[in-house]
């Protein structure tokens, strides 16, 4: 056998090393049970710092009158009057579908029109794109109430001052924060994906429809969750543009009970707990639902590789 068919030494191969395999001694390093402890129980004391209050309002909405400041989490008087009383007394049902109306228009807006943006930033390469996304992430620094007074002298002159309009159109433009969140994601993806997406003959709208977005899914969920928590408990737009109770949103309605039923009014707090524990529980599924979407496209992310 001559040095040429001497077969040549293999190579050390490394794999990551799978889950639970490996000694103990190489992975992360295991907690003892006094940290464990301490961890859990400072846990146990967070979560019941965050939790309690919620918990306090729902007990609060199943008393009567003159018990809700007992501070008992589990009621004296237990009674669902509250709930009939305060579908009768304000507007509630309409209150709902106003800001339902308003919260998905300007989820879906907002989304789309960032994604749309945050997709020109990162794919397109043209002369000045930096310097003028440069100007996009410093409208960041204007501070709300600065372009409030204009604002609200555009929408009247239009003359939508009075309607739902205000509160979810000016987010077809976009949101600074939203696009710089989504533009880092598109920046992500490979290249050369796009590249031969275009070989086979698909357009810039194609690239951007069947695989930019399906790609960042989890970037869109997380920009969706944020707008509809921000919309859905938005009480400063509703008090400058909306005057008639028929338009009122939720926060806004609620701004009308806490002056009707609470200080300096008839001091029915037992409507107001119950009408902001129906108004704060869509808000709470909506966040489980989106929390379960998220992993899901997160895995499904990570799958594609």
């Amino acid at each position: 056998m001559t040095a040429t068919d001497t077969p040549a030494p293999r190579a050390l191969e490394t794999t990551p090393l799978a889950a639970g395999g490996g000694r103990a001694g190489q992975g992360r390093p295991v907690k003892g049970p006094v940290a464990r402890v301490v961890l859990g129980a400072l846990m146990a004391v967070l979560t019941v710092a965050f939790v309690y209050p919620f918990v306090w309002l729902l007990s609060a909405s199943f008393k009567p009158r003159g018990e809700v400041f007992d501070n008992r989490l589990i009621p004296k008087t237990f009674t669902l009057h509250n709930y009939v009383a305060v579908w009768h007394d304000a507007p509630m049902a309409l209150w709902l579908a106003n800001t339902v109306y308003v919260t998905v228009l300007a989820t879906l807006t907002v989304t789309i029109s960032s994604a749309l943006v945050a997709w020109g930033f990162a794919y397109f390469r043209f002369r000045g794109r930096d310097a003028l996304f440069g100007l996009v992430l410093a409208s960041m620094m204007i501070p709300g109430a600065v372009t409030m007074i204009p604002t609200y002298l555009i929408w009247h002159a239009l003359g939508f001052t009075g309607t739902l309009v205000p509160l979810w159109a000016q987010n077809l433009f976009g949101s600074a924060f939203y696009i710089f969140l989504l533009r880092q994601f598109f920046l992500g993806l490979p290249r050369d994906l796009f590249e031969a997406a275009k070989l086979d003959g698909a357009n810039n709208w194609q690239m951007f429809r069947l695989i930019a977005l399906p790609l960042t899914r989890p970037a869109l969920v997380v920009v969706g969750l944020f707008e509809f928590q921000a919309a859905w408990t938005d009480l400063m737009r509703p008090l400058i543009y909306l005057r008639d109770s028929s338009t009122f949103t939720v926060p806004r309605g609620l701004k009308s009970m806490v002056d009707q039923f609470g200080f300096g009014g008839e001091f029915h707090w037992e409507l107001i707990v119950t009408a902001s524990v129906i108004t704060t529980l869509p808000m709470i599924l909506i966040f489980f639902l989106g929390q379960r979407h998220f992993m899901e496209g997160i895995a499904t992310t990570g799958n594609r590789g």
